[in-house]
């Protein structure tokens, strides 16, 4: 079997790590072309010494030489590149079959469409992409013939209960509509009393699945699941009004799809990102992604319920943002991103994410997306204006 060479942007996150490990399970199938990291050196060199990638790309030109040195002397040959720059150049090297797209935040959108404008098999876990310039995006995708396969769980679910034809449109296949589950976060029970209160500690300690910060805080949030609504309308060419969000606590059922003759059908797993990251790995094979199988007898229940909106107004923020259309989910993105880091930096509650977004978004107008320049002035705009109400608060 020849093998598949893969870069890993966002390495040392939690989707890179599990990426790793399932990698890890079918040696001789796969190589690595290059591991990306942005703070974590430690952990990268030791991803380095393990996966013996060609390139190892960091952030800063300072970070270069110790972890270069270190390399040396355990007499691993990687080499070691920083920067943007190095970023593109190592997922558009005519080696590399497949990219893996987990760098956090509107940070992995160059390389990421880097990577998909050069054709590639891209696995996309960086639903900001997405998010912040999907029109330009999709695009991209039907122009260079890349195959764009979902990571996050519950895409990954509703791409496995798709027709295999579903670019021909939703009602042309036969679907009614989308029902993207959402565990609920942390908070799912909590009164609008308990919410003003919380810490960045419990906001991060999910229930049910191990993740980093930002995309923990954003599940509690549930702008996750706002963010994902956006993104699933990009991958599956559906209306905001097409996608039901349902939260289910126990983080069984991914998502399901309603057709038209009322069959309804859902992927379900034990909840473990190497489930998506092995099926997107090997699709349309299945291979071992290391998780256990699913017993639905010890698992005795699964609920459903409706969002509450009052309490969770990100949701509802996302939705109006995608039914606007043009830089309106790229406003919403970097707004959020903004007030998600100043909540972990213990400057502002919990309660003050949302009205930093919608003040943001009632602050800066929308406009149509022409490129990817446009996409990123109005990113900065946002920045800018919820940086502003920080300062004033």
């Amino acid at each position: 079997m020849t093998q598949t060479w893969i870069t890993v942007l966002g390495a040392t996150g939690s989707i890179g790590v599990s990426t790793l490990d399932v990698i890890a399970r079918h040696p001789g199938r796969y190589a690595i072309h290059a591991l990306t990291g942005f703070s974590r050196m430690t952990e990268l060199l030791a991803q380095c010494l393990q996966h013996k990638p060609l390139f190892a790309v960091v952030a800063a030109a300072s970070q270069v030489e110790p972890l270069q040195r270190q390399l040396s002397q355990a007499g691993c040959k990687t080499e070691v590149l920083f920067g943007e720059a190095a970023l593109q150049q190592v997922v558009v090297d005519p080696q590399v079959d497949v990219v893996m797209a987990a760098i956090v935040g509107a940070a992995g959108l160059r390389p990421t469409l880097a990577a998909v404008e050069a054709g590639k098999r891209v696995l996309l876990a960086n639903k900001e992409a997405l998010v912040m310039s999907g029109a330009l995006f999709m695009r991209a995708v039907r122009a260079s013939g890349a195959v764009l396969l979902p990571i996050d769980s519950e895409h990954n679910a509703i791409f496995q209960c798709m027709p295999g034809d579903y670019t021909r449109g939703l009602k042309q296949v036969g679907v009614r509509r989308i029902l993207l589950t959402a565990s609920g976060g942390p908070f799912r029970d909590f009164s609008a009393d308990q919410l003003q209160h919380v810490t960045p500690e419990q906001a991060c300690a999910h229930p049910n699945w191990s993740m980093g910060q930002k995309i923990s805080v954003d599940s509690a949030s549930m702008m996750n699941k706002g963010l994902e609504l956006i993104e699933a309308c990009w991958l599956f060419d559906a209306r905001p009004d097409q996608i039901e969000v349902v939260v289910h606590p126990q983080s069984v059922v991914h998502s399901l799809v309603d057709y038209l003759d009322g069959s309804v059908l859902a992927q379900l797993g034990n909840p473990d990102m190497r489930t998506p990251i092995a099926h997107a790995l090997a699709w349309p094979e299945r291979i071992d992604s290391g998780v256990s199988a699913l017993d639905l007898l010890a698992v005795g229940q699964l609920d459903f319920r409706r969002p509450d909106d009052a309490l969770f107004p990100c949701l509802g923020l996302a939705r109006q943002a995608a039914e606007v259309g043009g830089t309106a989910c790229t406003l919403l993105n970097a707004a959020n991103e903004v007030a998600v880091a100043a909540f972990l930096e213990r400057r502002i509650g919990f309660t003050d994410i949302p009205v930093i977004i919608e003040s943001t978004l009632n602050s800066v107008s929308s406009e149509s997306v022409e490129d990817l320049e446009h996409i990123l002035r109005a990113d900065q705009l946002a920045r800018e204006q919820a940086r502003r109400w920080l300062a004033q608060h």
